[in-house]
């Protein structure tokens, strides 16, 4: 197997970003795919990043139909 099979494999793959606690201001690290939080992850104040839905990528023949 490739390292990435693909674009739709490269949207797979996490990403740590930097996210801003509107709470507080301190700086979290979170894992993200395609911009979306992946799990949930928590400030050192309590506040919680909730995870987003994954994003469903249908094939073009199902998208049409």
């Amino acid at each position: 197997m490739a390292a990435i099979d693909g674009c739709h494999e490269k949207l797979k793959v996490p990403v740590i970003e930097e996210r801003t606690c509107p709470q507080c201001g301190e700086t979290v690290e979170v894992y993200t795919v395609s911009g979306r939080i992946r799990d949930d992850e928590t400030c050192q104040c309590g506040y919680v990043f909730k995870a987003d839905p994954p994003l469903t990528v249908k094939p073009r023949s199902e998208a049409e139909a």
